[in-house]
């Protein structure tokens, strides 16, 4: 800045070089998006068919909610391998008929996968989940060695 006030000449935009790079960086991301999928992903009315997942904890459990309306509990495959977490299935939408013409459509169907890495050892033997209304939630209890140990001072 000083030296565009003493000389009167442009800074060359070295003060925007990174605003410009980040830009130039986003706009491939989009560019490879429509180029993989047909579409770009951050469109709002693509939410694809992945759930919503929220990753939470307390001293000594693991607590992971994923919406998935309108699945049944047969439908769900829930691993657990290591410190990583696998819920995968399948999406069915019920079809209205080769005729139907669509004027909106933001509900996906098909298969999902995802994977989940804790960030903590966990006992597998003692994993629960239940599926109420649409609402997946697994409890998966921290191992031992991962638990807060209180120490005393003496």
């Amino acid at each position: 800045m000083m030296t565009r006030f003493w000389t009167n000449s442009p800074t060359w935009g070295f003060r925007d070089a990174f605003s410009q790079l980040n830009r130039l960086r986003d706009q491939m991301d989009l560019l490879s998006e429509v180029m993989l999928r047909g579409r770009p992903v951050r469109s709002p009315a693509t939410t694809g068919v992945f759930p919503s997942i929220n990753l939470t904890e307390d001293p000594d459990r693991y607590y992971v909610r994923a919406e998935l309306p309108g699945m049944k509990a047969d439908a769900l495959d829930i691993q657990v391998v290591g410190r990583n977490l696998t819920i995968s299935g399948e999406r069915k939408i019920e079809s209205i008929g080769e005729e139907a013409r669509y004027h909106r459509r933001e509900r996906e169907a098909g298969k999902f996968s995802r994977v989940l890495g804790l960030p903590g050892e966990i006992d597998a033997e003692r994993v629960e989940a239940q599926l109420i209304n649409g609402m997946l939630q697994i409890v998966i209890p921290k191992a031992a060695a991962a638990k807060p140990k209180q120490i005393s001072i003496k």
